[in-house]
Formats: C-alpha cells, structure tokens, sequence
C-alpha cells in the first residue's frame, strides 16, 4: 500500500501542474484584463467589457495606448499604461509569469489580491467558515440519511415504501438547489408565509453577548436552510447509489451462501453485504464533497446573503483578480486530488482483500 500511496503522490505533481497550465493558458485569450479594468475606471466608461467591444472609439487617440493594445487606453500616457503593466508582471513573457507563479505556489506563497490589498490565504481564511459549513453539513446528513435509506430500499425493493420514496427521491433529485433554496426562503423565511428562519448571514448581530449553548443554537438556526438546499440532489444521488449498490451485492452467491448456513439476515446484511456494497459510495465520497464543497454554492451563497469562497472566486473571475483565481485554484485542486487518495486509503480499510499495489 505504501508503494501505491507514493506513486498516487507522485501523479498529483503533474497533474496539478496540467491545471494550472490549461487554465493559464485559457486566461491569455479573455478579453477585459486587470489593466483594461483599471484603466476603464479611471477613464470612467463604465464596464469594461463594452469598451472592447466599442473599441473606444469614442474618444480620440491623444497617446501612444494602442500600441500596448488596449482600445480604452487612448487617452492616457504610455508611460502610465507601462507602469501598469509592471505592477501587474505583465511587463514578462507569459511563460515567465507561469514559472515565477508556480514557484511561490509550490512554497505556497499565494501573493496578494491585485484589488483587495490583502493576502489570497487570508481572504480564503476569512470566507472558509461559509464553505465549510455547507459542504461538511451537507455531506454529513446526505450520507447519514441516504445510506441508512439506501439499505432500506434495497431490502424492500418493489414494496410500496420503495415506490413512494423512489418518486420521492427522483422529485428532489429533479429539482435545482438554487430553485428549492427559493422555495425554502418563500416559505419559511418570511418570503410570503412563515418567518422561522433567519435569511442573511451564519449568526446573529448579538451572537457575541450568546452563551455557548445560545452560540450553538444561533449558528444551527442560520445554517438550516441553506445546507437544506445544498443536500438535496447529493441526498437523491446518494441513495439510489446505496441501493443499486445493495441490490447487486445481495443477489450475489457468497450471500445466498452465508443465509443458507443460518446466519440472521442482519448479520449477512451488516456483516457481509455493507462491507462489500459500501466500496462504490466511499468511491463517490471525493466528488459529492467537492461538488458540494464548491459547485453550485455561489447561488446558495447569494441566495442566503453568505460570504463565501463561491462569491470569492465569482468576484476575482469578475475582477479579473488572478492571484485569488490560480491561487484557490492550486489549493483547491491539490485538495481535490489528495481527497481522492485518502478515498483509496478508505477502500482498503472498508475491504483489506483491496490490493492496489498488484495493479499494473
């Protein structure tokens, strides 16, 4: 196993740097860059992106910007326009930028948000809290509700209470996350209806003067709905899989061999069957809490008025802030591949007959 370990360590390197070159790569063709962003504000043309596409030609060229190749740069000094792009490291080749950024992030040196004046790691740190919430909540009750769930349906397959939850599951699983968290905020907090649930932030303005059970209460009463509407489709997905997965174990031989010796259906179920079923969802574990870790919270965190990493990241692709877009990047997608090597780690735990050190 440590020889499989290592090689998997190994394969994160190159794969990491695959990203961040394709992503790199893909950032040199976006139109609407730092500079032309700034140089919009100070010209004062409004977005950016219509000065492109206008070309500036409502001004006249009084300097030399067009040979910098910025259309909105016509009416100011070349002399300001190239200090510009020396703050910025745009006075360097592209592959020099790459080599210089991937060298501080190797020494996890994240730099400094262009536009915010202040660290990458501390913004992260700041806005971590709301992600954290909603991906480890989110995945904790899908997976403590679908497995158990799961098994049940697999056990009562074709009876009614497996129709009813099937239909059930398939109606949550259709349903958007941003479209229940609608429903939930039109319902219950104060949309048209009831005003149970607080709508903005993770705690209340007095959550400082709150005892700690009163802490605790607080912070569960604001994260409700939102991890509610993050659940839902990771709920539906997950329990089909644990069924699917039930299903095929139990009509395997090795089963109708451990009934046929007498042992009770709980032990066959819980002592054979889990065991062996239980490998294809810890497999899913490293997307379902990624995808809900990352996808789709930047309209639950809009939706809930919550500051998190997805409003982050929006804001800097926006901005065109590229130290917080290649830094979380790099993090995140390190996170990602480790995060599926603790999941093989798991795999031998749940089976120890799993020996990924005999594939060739």
């Amino acid at each position: 196993m440590g020889a499989y370990i290592l090689r998997r360590l190994l394969l994160v390197i190159p794969t990491l740097l695959g990203i961040m070159i394709i992503n790199f790569v893909l950032v040199q063709f976006v139109p609407g860059g730092p500079i032309e962003q700034i140089i919009a504000q100070i010209e004062g043309r409004g977005d950016v992106f219509e000065n492109i596409s206008g070309g500036g030609s409502e001004v006249e060229a009084t300097g030399g910007g067009e040979e910098f190749g910025y259309a909105g740069a016509r009416g100011l000094p070349p002399a300001f326009i190239a200090e510009l792009e020396q703050q910025f490291g745009f006075d360097k080749p592209p592959l020099e930028r790459f080599l210089l950024m991937m060298w501080d992030y190797i020494r996890f040196d994240f730099g400094e948000s262009w536009f915010r004046s202040e660290s990458v790691v501390n913004l992260v740190l700041e806005k971590m809290p709301v992600s954290i919430t909603l991906g480890l909540w989110s995945t904790l009750i899908a997976y403590l509700i679908s497995i158990p769930l799961g098994i049940r349906k697999a056990v009562r397959d074709g009876s009614p209470f497996d129709t009813w939850t099937s239909g059930a599951i398939i109606v949550g699983y259709a349903i958007p996350g941003f479209l229940f968290a609608i429903l939930l905020i039109v319902l219950f907090a104060g949309g048209s209806y009831f005003r149970i649930f607080p709508l903005r932030g993770l705690t209340s303005d007095n959550w400082e003067d709150l005892s700690l059970i009163g802490k605790v209460l607080d912070y569960l009463w604001h994260i409700t709905l939102p991890v509610l509407a993050s659940t839902i489709s990771a709920f539906a997905t997950l329990t089909l899989l644990t069924k699917n997965s039930f299903l095929d174990e139990i009509k395997k031989q090795y089963v109708m061999t451990a009934r046929a010796k007498g042992l009770s259906e709980r032990r066959v179920l819980y002592g054979h069957v889990f065991r062996n079923a239980m490998l294809i969802v810890i497999a899913g574990f490293p997307a379902l809490f990624i995808s809900v870790f990352f996808g789709g919270s930047l309209i639950i965190e809009t939706l809930f008025s919550l500051d998190g990493l997805g409003r982050l990241g929006f804001e800097a692709a926006v901005a065109r802030d590229y130290p917080i877009v290649f830094g979380t990047l790099f993090a995140f997608s390190l996170m990602g591949l480790i995060i599926g090597i603790v999941s093989d780690i798991t795999y031998v735990m749940v089976d120890p007959r799993i020996d990924f050190e005999s594939r060739r």
